[in-house]
């Protein structure tokens, strides 16, 4: 028997709906009324500038009246016990309401790809019946980890998480520095099986981290996670189709396990580089890695230097820009900056519940996100061999984008116009990472602060000297030159097939695997965030994992379901594949001429970003064909 809700659910409602993202409502209003009329004019919202939710959809406020009292009286009914109208939108429909609320056409082939997003599929969609003594071992606890975790357990497959550090969480429990979070809206960045109470769009790291706690906690994996132990090597024994994984337990011994999978999600951010400068050991004062914060170093009052001006140090700067008596950073290269009008913004009470409670508004919030920042953008990075301005620009639209990220930088400037030279980039937008404003701009304003372009020749006990002969004092120096994320699977050795390792196949810095995600002569192993998998045109991760645990998880089920003890990519299958990925990244912004970035390595090879779409990645993924690996029957215990 349904009951009508209570005065104050009903008042809680009334005042989300008020502040609600009209987009996202006018989706949620369809679906739990069925009346499809709201997806037609005049309700049709505008196209969004920026990055921006759109929070009024551009429409009339008499428009925006009529939406909201409606999706009230919807809401209020559904809370009473009326059934959504629309449980389960066929993709086609998906794609037409996802249109609607973005303003802009959406490809028919983003269907499939956003049910997945909506979290539509069961987490275990189907329960694998495992031989005796099949052990599936994960290493690292991180969100690649985590994701592995859960599905194993809901799939009822045994598995071991092994994790160096004393808890789960990988570089969101390690990199603690001031400022630190996400740079993907948390909403989207967040795994489609487990939603969270966020108190921010943009989470900062403690709040990330958390996430991952309760993910952990919620999944019960505490009884699979062995921490503090660390992974040493991995070798493969054909004649019984297992892995030999030695490890160095807690208390320091060393101990060897057996799997019949290894599955690899020790991520690329680690370990942290620090630059090659001529007397970097012999600065006097306390000299760290953002990646490896010293909370027992006071910076208030002190002269702090930062070599690198990249994410780390985007974040670290404006948070301390107040706290010290200067600030310099040493800078290598400008970088573009996208404006971030929701950092540090709370997520409103009144938007926190309605985001809690209705699961359709949430799964329509995320959709919505999901357009915004994954594929959106990926045709803008293409050359145009007919676009006559190379020398600042990929084609019409990215140049256009240019004009608008100068004009933003120009406006946070203000009268410092003599800093314009030393952070407006030469090469296209897109060139590099593009990262989120965090107030970069206005700290450079900051009296305190000097932003150096000069290159380092060397450092001494206080001080760090530039090539225009310049000697900066420093109390304290921070370095924020990033992780060895060209050198994949760094931190232990992977012996497959015929004793070859992982890093000799890989030559080092030039990592390569079919869908990013499996190696020839390296059977029953699979690498998560591996070669050419991060969505470097924007977009979540961690949708990149759950797509790469997808397809993992339906290879293990057909070895399974067929009596299969090996499972080996085939080398023509996987040599296909990186042919294409190269020949894609041939035309894409990050091979323009000129660009040096962390995503290339030592050849000029591109081995970190993927070049496809998310949507073409989840195709691919979506199911595992077999005929493209050598296939072995199980061997006798």
């Amino acid at each position: 028997m349904s009951t009508s809700p209570s005065p104050t659910d009903s008042e809680q409602f009334a005042a989300a709906v008020a502040v609600a993202n009209l987009p996202t409502l006018l989706m949620v209003l369809v679906q739990m009324t069925g009346e499809t009329r709201w997806l037609q004019p005049p309700y049709r919202p505008s196209r969004a500038v920026g990055l921006g939710d759109n929070d009024n959809g551009g429409l009339p406020p008499e428009i925006q009246a009529e939406v909201r009292a409606a999706a009230l009286a919807a809401l209020i009914a559904w809370r009473a016990g009326r059934p959504v109208a629309i449980a389960a939108p066929t993709p086609e429909m998906l794609v037409e309401m996802l249109s609607v609320s973005m303003g802009e056409e959406v490809p028919a082939e983003y269907g499939r790809f956003t049910e997945e997003l909506f979290g539509y599929r069961p987490l275990s969609a189907r329960a694998m019946a495992v031989p005796e003594g099949f052990h599936v071992v994960v290493v690292g606890a991180g969100v690649s980890g985590i994701c592995t975790a859960v599905n194993l357990k809901a799939a009822g497959v045994p598995f071991t998480v092994l994790e160096k550090n004393p808890t789960v969480g990988g570089v969101w429990w390690e990199n603690h520095y001031p400022g630190a979070g996400v740079d993907t809206p948390n909403h989207l960045y967040s795994f489609s099986f487990c939603q969270y109470d966020w108190p921010m769009y943009f989470a900062l790291r403690n709040d990330l981290h958390g996430y991952l706690e309760h993910v952990a906690a919620q999944f019960d994996l505490a009884p699979n996670i062995q921490l503090n132990t660390q992974v040493v090597s991995a070798t493969y024994e054909e004649t019984s189709q297992t892995w030999q994984i030695s490890i160095v337990r807690p208390d320091g011994t060393p101990a060897t396990l057996r799997a019949n999978v290894l599955i690899s999600a020790a991520g690329i951010f680690n370990p942290p580089v620090r630059p090659q400068i001529p007397g970097l050991d012999d600065f006097a004062g306390p000299a760290f890695h953002t990646a490896q914060w010293r909370d027992d170093v006071d910076l208030t009052g002190k002269r702090v230097a930062i070599i690198g001006n990249g994410a780390s140090c985007m974040q670290t700067g404006p948070e301390i820009q107040n706290q010290v008596e200067s600030l310099t950073i040493f800078q290598r290269s400008p970088h573009w900056a996208a404006p971030f009008p929701q950092f540090r913004k709370p997520v409103p009470d009144s938007l926190r519940f309605l985001l809690r409670e209705v699961p359709l508004y949430q799964a329509w919030y995320r959709v919505r996100l999901g357009w915004t920042f994954n594929d959106r953008v990926h045709s803008t990075l293409q050359k145009d061999p007919d676009w006559p301005h190379p020398e600042r620009s990929l084609n019409a639209t990215n140049d256009a984008h240019r004009a608008y990220y100068t004009r933003y930088i120009q406006q946070e400037l203000g009268d410092r116009t003599d800093l314009l030279d030393k952070v407006l980039p030469t090469y296209p937008p897109f060139g590099k990472r593009m990262l989120m404003d965090n107030g970069w701009y206005r700290m450079l304003r900051n009296e305190r602060v000097t932003l150096v372009d000069e290159r380092i020749t060397h450092i001494d006990a206080n001080s760090v000297h530039t090539a225009d002969g310049q000697a900066h004092p420093a109390d304290v120096l921070v370095i924020a030159t990033g992780f060895d994320v060209l050198n994949f699977i760094n931190t232990y050795e992977v012996i497959g097939r015929g004793g070859v390792s992982l890093q000799e196949t890989w030559e080092g810095d030039n990592a390569k695997a079919y869908l990013g995600t499996v190696v020839p002569n390296f059977p029953n192993f699979f690498t998560l965030y591996g070669p050419n998998l991060q969505p470097g045109h924007g977009g979540s991760l961690i949708v990149v994992v759950e797509m790469q645990v997808r397809y993992i998880m339906d290879v293990l089920h057909q070895m399974t379901a067929q009596g299969l003890g090996a499972v080996d990519c085939q080398p023509d299958v996987h040599a296909a594949y990186n042919d294409r990925v190269d020949a894609a990244h041939v035309n894409m912004v990050w091979t323009h001429e000129g660009m040096t970035t962390y995503y290339r390595n030592t050849r000029g090879r591109i081995v970190v970003n993927s070049p496809f779409r998310n949507v073409d990645f989840y195709e691919w993924t979506r199911e595992a064909n077999l005929t493209e690996f050598n296939v072995e029957p199980r061997a006798q215990a």
